[in-house]
C-alpha cells in the first residue's frame, strides 16, 4: 500500500485539540499537521512499491515534532488525532510491539534527521548521500523491523541501498524511554475508610505537581499512607478517602512541561476512523497532561449469622450380639370367654336356650317311666 500524505487545514492551529472526543487516552495529544519532507518511491522484495515521508505532528501549545511511518500497510489519515502510547499498545498492522522495537528506536537515534546526512556519508562511507537519501534509507530500515519487508538492492538508488544495509546491520535493541506524562491506570475503584488504586506515573519532567478535586478530607498519599503532593517518573500514589466520607468520586490531575523523546510511539485516538501509526523521530518539549478518577463506597456491614439451635445428639441403638438375642417365645393364647350364668329376669337365648329345652325333654322321659313302673309294681300286687 503507497502511503497518502495530506496537508492540515489552519483550522487546527486555531482550535487546538478541542475537536478531538474524549476517551480513555493517556499521554500527550498530537495532530498530522503535513508532511516535512518527502523521499524516493521504494521497491521491495514482494513487489510492493511504497512512498516514503517525513511527517509532522503538533501539539496543542503549537510545538511541533518529525515523525517516521511503522504501519506500512495502513494509509495516514488528514488532520488525525493521535496520542502518545508505549509500543505494547501498537494499534498498527504487522508485529512492531513484539518483534524488535528496540532496533528501531536505535536507527532513529543514529539516522536521519537525528544524524544529518553528512555525517552519516561520513558514518557508512557512502559519499553524496542527500537528505533524500537518508530520509529513504531510513523509513526502510524501520519497516524492516515493524512490518518485517526487505528492501530490494535492484531498482533503487544505490546509496539508498547502502544505508539501509548499514542500518539493518547495526541496529542493537534498546529500550523506549518514559512518556512524556502518563498516569495508569486511568481509574480506581473501592471502599472508603482506606487507600484507593495504585497510580503509576511516567514522565519526562522532573517533577509532577498533583491537583486533587474532591470532598473534603480525601487527599494523595504514597503507598505506605504519606501525603504526596509532587511525584516523578515510576513514583506511585493512591487517594486516600477517610472512614465516613459518603459515596461519591474525586479526580486527580497533573500537567507539567515536559519533553517528547524519540522514539516514543503515536497512535489514533480511540473512536476516530483508522490511520497510520507513527513513531516520534525528534524531541521537542510541550505541555503534558494526564487525569486519573476515583470512586468509593461505604463499607458494607458484616452480617452475623444467628447461632443455629444445638440439636442433642442420639445415642446409636446397640446391636445385640447373636449369644444374647433371646429365643422368641410364641404369644401366649387369650383365655375364651365363659358364659355368663342365667339370672332371673334376664331373657335366655342361643345355646343356653337349647340346653333347657334338652333337660326338659329328659325331665318329662324320665318322670313318665317312673309312672309306668308304678303302674305295673301295683297292678301285680293285686294279681297275688
Amino acid at each position: 500500500m503507497v502511503s497518502v500524505a495530506t496537508t492540515a487545514t489552519a483550522a487546527f492551529l486555531a482550535f487546538g485539540l478541542a475537536a478531538a472526543p474524549a476517551s480513555a487516552d493517556t499521554g500527550v495529544d498530537a495532530r498530522y499537521t503535513g508532511n516535512i519532507a518527502s523521499g524516493h518511491q521504494l521497491k521491495f522484495e514482494d513487489g510492493t512499491v511504497v512512498g516514503t515521508t517525513l511527517f509532522k505532528l503538533t501539539f496543542s501549545d503549537g510545538s511541533t515534532i518529525p515523525a517516521y511511518c511503522i504501519d506500512l500497510e495502513t494509509a495516514i489519515r488528514t488532520n488525525a488525532d493521535y496520542v502518545e502510547d508505549d509500543w505494547s499498545n501498537y494499534p498498527g498492522e504487522g508485529e512492531f510491539a513484539s518483534s524488535q522495537p528496540g532496533k528501531v528506536l536505535w536507527i532513529l537515534q543514529n539516522s536521519y534527521p537525528t544524524v544529518s546526512a553528512e555525517e552519516l556519508a561520513e558514518k557508512a562511507g557512502i559519499p553524496d548521500l542527500t537528505e533524500k537519501d537518508a530520509l529513504s534509507a531510513t523509513q526502510a530500515a524501520i519497516w524492516h523491523y515493524s512490518n518485517g519487508a526487505d528492501l530490494k538492492q535492484d531498482g533503487n538508488p544505490e546509496a539508498v541501498w547502502k544505508l539501509y544495509k548499514y542500518l539493518v546491520d547495526n541496529a542493537t535493541e534498546i529500550q523506549q524511554a518514559p512518556a512524556s506524562l502518563t498516569i495508569t491506570p486511568n481509574e480506581a475503584s473501592g471502599e472508603s475508610g482506606g487507600s484507593i488504586g495504585e497510580f503509576t506515573v511516567s514522565t519526562t519532567a522532573d517533577s509532577v505537581p498533583l491537583t486533587l478535586d474532591g470532598p473534603d478530607g480525601v487527599k494523595t498519599v504514597d503507598l505506605d499512607g504519606n501525603p504526596v503532593s509532587e511525584v516523578g517518573n515510576g513514583d506511585k500514589f493512591a487517594v486516600l478517602v477517610p472512614e465516613g466520607t459518603p459515596d461519591g468520586e474525586a479526580t486527580v490531575s497533573a500537567s507539567v512541561t515536559a519533553t517528547v523523546e524519540i522514539g516514543r510511539l503515536f497512535r489514533g485516538l480511540e473512536g476516530t476512523p483508522k490511520t497510520q501509526t507513527l513513531i516520534s523521530a525528534g524531541k521537542t518539549s510541550t505541555e503534558a497532561s494526564a487525569e486519573v478518577k476515583v470512586t468509593w463506597t461505604a463499607p458494607k456491614p458484616s452480617e452475623t449469622p444467628s447461632p443455629s439451635p444445638s440439636v442433642p445428639e442420639e445415642s446409636p441403638t446397640p446391636t445385640p450380639s447373636p449369644s444374647d438375642s433371646p429365643s422368641p417365645t410364641p404369644p401366649a393364647e387369650s383365655p375364651k370367654p365363659t358364659p355368663p350364668a342365667n339370672r332371673p329376669g334376664l331373657p335366655v337365648t342361643g345355646a343356653a336356650l337349647g340346653g333347657l329345652i334338652a333337660a326338659a325333654v329328659v325331665a318329662v322321659g324320665g318322670g313318665g317311666a317312673a309312672m309306668y313302673l308304678a303302674r305295673k309294681r301295683r297292678s301285680g300286687a293285686d294279681d297275688a
